[in-house]
Order: structure tokens, then sequence, then C-alpha cells
């Protein structure tokens, strides 16, 4: 396998019609990282994946792979691939067969196809099932064979395009595990569109978060939950309050917040038991909701129920201000 090579999009626009998909967005993603790209529904992360492919035209700016602008190139002349949210395997092929399609299109040899073929097959465990068609693979098991047939082409950069949504929670985190696994291993540079930030989380060096159409916030994990800039990040990262004051508004962490006395008077309007902490939200004046993410011990040494007053508290030195 290559070692990935950076891939810089340059004020890259599309446009259909009348509508802006994305505008002018503008980032470098370095070789040999795994970058999550997300944001809510219609933000243009999958337009941005799908033009860096080559899947769509570029409207206006440059695809920069290793230095050579690749806006132009066929998909399969780019130094990309992508693995598609479907799968798109061929019903009617083995799965050794359905991996070594794209070398049999650029005629090599059969023998040598289907070493490379099995070769990538072990890299995903599933050399044991390479004589089975698609229909008798688990999910899980299509996913890999169609993670081995965009890595047979040599990559610099492997798309993946919502790869873990058809999958059940179980097999999601085992997933998860080995595409972090395979990109550590072959050291090409990984970009997963996700719609969750969970999954962003856990798997990426950088995230990169979209919204109407341009880039929000980019950077590692800890740093996009530990210092949203906007509420749009905050909100969407999860585990916040955002909370108005005389000025401006803040972020506070919801498990920074507790219940004691001498803070924000508020009434309980619903508590969740979620195993190593118990989630409190709250009404304080103005409609503000506040979330508390108590420690399930603290919590069940003072339980509180819907329709009880509290008092939530924060320390204002872990107050972090969003930008207007």
């Amino acid at each position: 396998m290559r070692t990935g090579q950076d891939l810089e999009l340059v004020s890259v626009t599309k446009r259909y019609g009348a509508t802006t998909a994305v505008n002018a967005v503008t980032h470098l993603f370095r070789g040999g990282s795994y970058v999550c790209l997300l944001g809510p529904s219609g933000c243009g992360k999958s337009t941005t994946l799908r033009m860096i492919a080559g899947h769509e035209s570029v409207t206006e700016g440059a695809v920069v792979l290793g230095g050579t602008d690749v806006a132009k190139l066929p998909p399969a002349k780019r130094g990309t691939a992508m693995m598609f949210q479907s799968y798109a395997l061929f019903p009617h092929l083995s799965v050794v067969d359905n991996v070594a399609f794209s070398l049999k299109m650029k005629r090599i040899a059969a023998e040598t196809r289907r070493k490379r073929a099995m070769e990538m097959l072990e890299l995903v465990d599933m050399v044991r099932l390479a004589e089975r068609r698609p229909a008798q693979l688990s999910g899980g098991q299509q996913q890999r064979v169609a993670l081995a047939r965009a890595l047979i082409t040599d990559p610099q950069v492997l798309l993946l395009d919502e790869p873990l949504s058809a999958l059940d929670p179980f097999l999601r985190l085992k997933v998860r595990a080995e595409l972090k696994r395979l990109q550590r291993e072959l050291g090409i540079t990984f970009i997963h569109v996700t719609h969750g930030q969970d999954e962003a989380l856990a798997l990426a060096d950088e995230m990169v978060l979209m919204n109407n159409a341009v880039i929000e916030q980019a950077g590692s994990p800890r740093e996009m939950f530990n210092a949203p800039r906007t509420e749009f990040v905050a909100r969407f990262m999860g585990g916040h309050n955002v909370i108005a004051l005389p000025a401006g508004k803040v972020a506070v962490r919801a498990d920074e917040v507790r219940i004691g006395p001498g803070g924000t008077e508020a009434v309980v309007r619903a508590v969740e038991y979620q195993g190593a902490h118990v989630a409190v939200t709250g009404q304080a004046a103005g409609a503000q909701e506040i979330l508390a993410l108590i420690p399930e011990a603290a919590f069940f040494a003072d339980p509180k129920a819907p329709g009880d007053a509290v008092s939530f508290v924060w320390d204002p030195a872990r107050v972090h201000r969003l930008d207007a």
C-alpha cells in the first residue's frame, strides 16, 4: 500500500442551478490521517466526498492530491477509491471475483488478480468465504468485501460514505474498531462521512464539521468536544448546555453541571437513567433547558423526580464562550 498523501480542497464549490450545495470549501486533509466529515443531512458532506472521488463534478475550485489537481480526472485515475454506503456488490460474482473486478477491467492476468484479491480478503478476514456470493453473506461480511474491493486499487485516499449506517449497533462497534486498525496498518488517508458524532469521536484523528454548505469547525475530537466555537457546534456535538448570558452565549458541558445550592433555579422535566450516570433535564427561567449528567451514586443518594425544584451549579472557570 502507498502512504497517503496530503489532499487539499481549494475553494471547492458545487452548484445545482441556483442551489449551492458546497460553498468555496478550503481544507487540507493530512496524509495518513483518519478524517471524519460530518454534519446534519443536507450540509454538503456527501457532495464534498463525491467531488473528491470524481463522482460529482466540481463547479469551481481545485482538488489537489499529492500536489496535482485531479478535479478533472476520471475516478479511476485520481489515486482515490470509494466505498459506497450500499456496498454495490455484483450478486452474480463470488466474493473473490467481486474484489478482483477492477483488476479484471485493467486486463490483469487472472492468476495475478486472484492472488491480489485473496491478499485483500486476508486483510479483512474473509478468505474462508472467498467463493460465496454476496447473498450468502451478512451485512458486516458484505461490508468487508466492499472494503477489500476498494483497497485493491492501492489508493492514496480511501473515501467511505456512511459505511456503518446499515449495521446493527453491536456490529457497528466491531467494524468501527476494524476500520481504525486497517487505517493504522495501511497508513493511507481515510475520509469517512458520517452524521454521528459518537462515531466521529471514536474514529477520527480530525473531525471536519459542515453546516449550510461550509465548514463550521475542524479539529481533533478533543478540541471539537471541549472547545466548540459556535452554538451550532456545541449543540451538534452534544453533551453541552448552551446558555444565554448578558455578555453572549456560553457552552457548559453537561457532565460539569451538578445539583447543589446557590445555582440556577429550575424545575426537573425529565430523568433518564443511563448506566454510569443519570441525565437530569430541568427548565429554568425563560424556558432555558439545562441538562446535568449526574454520577449514578450521587444521583441515587439524593434522587430527583419530574416536578422537583432543583438548583444547577457549575464552575464558572469551566464555561466556554461561543462566537456570536
